[in-house]
């Protein structure tokens, strides 16, 4: 399925920013309303993005609002899900399920050694490690950004690269917590707030100092 540059952009605004307004999608990729709406008619044919209920406004008319719909999101998803999907099978087949925990153990180790090993280089200040860390998950797929927050921070992920690994092997769903709160032991309080397979449509966890 082709997409054309401005549809992409749109789709990473509604991935990134959850559902929006065309007179919103309008002004953040500059481009027309009448532009906007005739990519978002085309990719609603296309099972991409649907629009919701309309949002009660304070002022003014009730509006719609467009979001990506779960192909939609998918769109995004690891090339190599499938072949992840195979092989946690065989594991299991094969070795049992404690194997395939034993296996998922020595992967969050060795990620987070690594991510230990990136933020002893940044900055010790416990907002460059959280930025530090977020840049570290970006390269890895997962979109991520930080928002600063009156008693922390919220480390988001707009998009999950192992969604279908996580979604058959909830082993994955905690060690991605685990792996974040060893890091910042002693420093700062690691909350999971928002997870996709809980319904959410990112990930978000809210790192809070201890001191």
């Amino acid at each position: 399925m082709e997409y054309s540059k401005s549809q992409q952009k749109i789709m990473q605004k509604l991935k990134f920013r959850g559902p929006q307004s065309v007179k919103i999608l309008s002004n953040q990729i500059d481009m027309t309303t009448m532009g906007v709406r005739q990519h978002l008619m085309d990719l609603d044919k296309k099972g991409l993005v649907k629009q919701t209920l309309e949002a009660k406004q304070r002022r003014g008319r009730p509006i719609r609002l467009w979001k990506l719909t779960e192909h939609g999101h998918h769109h995004f998803t690891d090339g190599h899900a499938q072949l992840v999907l195979e092989i946690i099978d065989l594991v299991r087949e094969l070795d049992g399920e404690e194997h395939l925990n034993e296996l998922i153990k020595l992967r969050n180790t060795k990620i987070e050694k690594n991510y230990a090993s990136e933020l002893q280089t940044a900055d010790s200040d416990l907002s460059a490690q959280v930025k530090c860390l977020a840049e570290l998950r970006n390269n890895e797929g997962y979109m991520s950004e930080v928002r600063l927050l009156p008693d922390g921070w919220l480390l988001i992920e707009n998009h999950c690269p192992i969604y279908a690994a996580t979604k058959n092997c909830r082993q994955f769903y905690h060690s991605e917590l685990s792996c974040l709160q060893n890091l910042f032991e002693g420093v700062a309080k690691v909350q999971r707030v928002e997870h996709v397979l809980t319904g959410a449509r990112r990930c978000a966890y809210k790192v809070s100092p201890l001191n």
